[in-house]
């Protein structure tokens, strides 16, 4: 494609302190192969340089253009009003977080996929993270998934090393993006899944077999903050809840559920037992699950730590009895279940 054939994509950064990583992120967008896009820089009330690279940017280019958020807003509300600065002309939409990086091809190969399937409105790719490749539960060489079918397969067989991807990673449909005020639905910090999951119900899901964009990985990245706070899980609920009942029969969603509870459970057991957790970190659990409609109570979490026990130790029933005298003292102190709402979940 000529530079009169492609057509325009936005590329949006928001921004919060990181201008220790925003100098190479902006240069990776500014190395593209691909050139008909615009690239907009939402400053979140940064205090440390950010604001100041970006605008030294601008000037230097006129692609770059610099919003300044007037207050401070969280990280999902950033990225929103990021979304709803997009150009009417844009055809795709595309996220590069500011401590991420892209490689020269990356518009180039996504535009290129989309361009040749109508159908498609989001676009992955293989992803760089540390010395790891994400994403490579596809299956060569087949670049295009109904939704329904990618949202299924997510669900039901809860691979690790298969999914929609990063922001960094995929392309949007432009049409998408503008078509909700909201295009991250929830405050949830990992909201762009449940994007996904939202959007796949009326199109399909591209993937190209190429590392096309680099995830950086620090103490202040949202992944390590999740990683440290377990949040990961209290998302994933969220999505099997809200977006399940499109993709899944009752059987089915009614497993998947079942699962994801067990699991979180057994997260949060092993979190305590092994006094991993803040009470930063419990008051966030507690809050979540309380607000998805599964309250969490000392009988699930005794359950779960015995479960956890019986599979991971030689002796459970020496285990059990020391379990069970550890429990009683120092559990925190949750909400009082509502027996006769949640006595039916509390058997899952």
């Amino acid at each position: 494609m000529t530079l009169h054939e492609e057509p325009l994509v936005t590329v949006l950064t928001p921004v919060y302190n990181m201008g220790h990583f925003l100098t190479e992120c902006i240069e990776s967008v500014l190395s593209q192969t691909y050139k008909n896009f615009e690239y907009i820089i939402v400053n979140n009330c940064s205090t440390d340089q950010s604001l100041q690279i970006a605008l030294d940017f601008a000037r230097k280019d006129n692609r770059i253009r610099v919003h300044n958020n007037e207050r401070f807003v969280g990280v999902i509300e950033n990225h929103n009003i990021a979304f709803r600065l997009i150009s009417p002309a844009a055809k795709y939409c595309k996220v590069i977080c500011a401590d991420d990086l892209l490689l020269p091809e990356c518009l180039t190969r996504t535009v290129e996929l989309a361009e040749a399937n109508p159908s498609v409105g989001i676009v992955g790719s293989y992803q760089l993270s540390g010395e790891r490749v994400l994403w490579q539960g596809f299956e060569y060489p087949r670049s295009v998934l109904p939704g329904r079918e990618i949202c299924r397969r997510i669900f039901l067989r809860g691979d690790q090393t298969f999914g929609f991807g990063s922001p960094t990673s995929i392309l949007y449909r432009a049409d998408l993006v503008r078509g909700t005020d909201a295009f991250y639905p929830n405050p949830s910090p990992h909201s762009d899944t449940s994007a996904c999951f939202a959007q796949l119900r009326n199109c399909s899901y591209g993937f190209v077999y190429q590392v096309l964009s680099c995830e950086r990985t620090h103490e202040a990245s949202q992944t390590a903050k999740s990683g440290t706070m377990g949040r990961y899980s209290s998302a994933y609920l969220n999505d099997v809840i809200q977006y399940g009942p499109s993709y899944l029969n009752s059987e089915e969603l009614a497993y998947v559920l079942n699962r994801q509870l067990k699991g979180y459970r057994r997260f949060l057991a092993i979190s305590y037992f092994s006094g991993s957790g803040d009470q930063e970190f419990w008051d966030y659990h507690k809050s979540r699950l309380a607000e998805l409609g599964y309250p969490l109570t000392r009988l699930q979490l005794l359950k779960a730590g015995v479960r956890a026990i019986f599979q991971e130790v030689a002796n459970p029933g020496q285990a059990a009895g020391k379990l069970w005298r550890r429990f009683s003292p120092r559990l925190p102190d949750f909400a009082v279940r509502n027996k006769e709402t949640h006595s039916a979940r509390q058997d899952l």
